[in-house]
């Protein structure tokens, strides 16, 4: 079972912009290898934050309208939203603690 959304231009406003839970966001590409080294840390916490916060994934290439919105110009570029406003974000790969204490810090 997948605990994370596949996030689209179609579903973003309704599942991360009018979300009442804090909306972990993941932009990626396929052909990213850091995007691949990060996918199972966003999985983990996905899995482990299910209950409190939501996780989705933004392919880049297939929603471009959102890369643009969100000025995305390198990734993995994770950003947290909490009623529809960006409150954290980080480029890179970063290790599972550093996501759970942007976590942490705004859920609570």
């Amino acid at each position: 079972m997948s605990y994370e959304i596949t996030l689209t231009d179609a579903n973003f406003e309704t599942e991360v912009m009018q979300s009442t839970i804090p909306v972990l966001v993941d932009f990626w590409a396929e052909w990213c290898g850091p995007c691949r080294m990060l996918a199972p840390t966003i999985e983990e916490i996905a899995r482990e934050y299910s209950s409190t916060v939501k996780v989705g994934k933004v392919n880049v290439d297939q929603n471009p309208e959102l890369s643009e919105r969100f000025a995305i110009r390198s990734i993995p570029t994770i950003m947290l939203f909490k009623n529809g406003q960006i409150v954290d974000q980080t480029i890179g790969v970063q290790s599972k603690e550093t996501l759970q204490k942007m976590i942490s810090r705004h859920i609570g």
